[in-house]
């Protein structure tokens, strides 16, 4: 039987002016996973200790920490992977600390509801005269995104969302495009206006930690600049359709051809 050494982030708010950390000893086992090792402490040596868990299985996403510098899943996490006997847990940055390693992730939420998170109602759907099939490249177009559990380490990541807490982050954006390619969806002029912001899509540079911290390989970095490009083409759709003023104000023909690849938005 070896020890694990777990430094992990208190705080009380009320009495502690900051978070500061506190060191724990506990039995190593194999397959231990960085949770196990949590709730080791919680039950056997200090039961004031905070922190989300609940299926242990890497699904629901509510054990999001800061793991020896990197956000991720603590029950998803082995301390065998980690190969050190001393391993350091923290609160997720980018969030307010509520009490110890506990987050709040009410943001997070907060704009996630804004992209409208569901299918948005058109008329074929609203009255069906059959059932809506979707072929298998339909579904393999969203299908990837469609995995993400809303844990907050893309956002923890994200170092856009570190220097400006109103942008609406790889979260709320990856599953903006989610929903605008499924083809039972008629919402995605809502969404495109929504990120289409001063804090939206256009801020992200690409730098690729959310989908590098994605416990479930979403990908949302990749979702995102899907998402620039399917606003791009529906903005030179728009501007095509539009009909010149008068025979004079009309442009002359470009040399130029764009070529638009096929994207419907109801």
């Amino acid at each position: 039987m070896q020890e694990l050494t777990l430094k992990v982030q208190r705080y009380l708010p009320g009495k502690d002016k900051r978070p500061y950390i506190q060191e724990f000893t506990v039995p190593l086992r194999k397959g231990m996973t960085v949770l196990e090792g949590l709730i080791y402490i919680k039950e056997n040596i200090d039961n004031t200790l905070s922190f989300r868990s609940s299926c242990r299985m890497g699904i629901c996403g509510s054990c999001g920490m800061l793991i020896n510098n990197f956000p991720m899943l603590a029950c998803h996490t082995p301390v065998e992977e980690l190969g050190m006997d001393r391993i350091e847990v923290r609160s997720l940055p980018n969030f307010t600390v509520i009490r110890d390693l506990v987050a709040d992730l009410d943001p997070l939420f907060e704009k996630h509801r804004s992209i409208k998170p569901y299918i948005v109602d058109s008329e074929e759907i609203e009255e069906p005269t059959a059932e809506f099939l979707q072929s298998e490249e339909e579904l393999e177009s969203y299908m990837q995104f469609a995995y993400c559990v809303k844990c907050g380490l893309c956002m923890a990541a994200c170092p856009t969302v570190a220097t400006d807490a109103l942008f609406l982050g790889p979260q709320p954006l990856g599953q903006a495009y989610r929903y605008c390619t499924d083809r039972r969806d008629s919402g995605a002029k809502e969404r495109f206006r929504q990120a289409d912001s001063r804090h939206g899509v256009w801020l992200c540079h690409l730098a690729g930690a959310c989908s590098e911290a994605c416990p479930r390989g979403v990908d949302p970095a990749l979702a995102i600049q899907l998402l620039k490009r399917a606003m791009i083409f529906d903005s030179l759709r728009l501007s095509k359709k539009k009909k010149p003023a008068s025979i004079a104000e009309e442009p002359k023909e470009s040399k130029l051809k764009i070529a638009v690849p096929e994207f419907t938005v109801k």
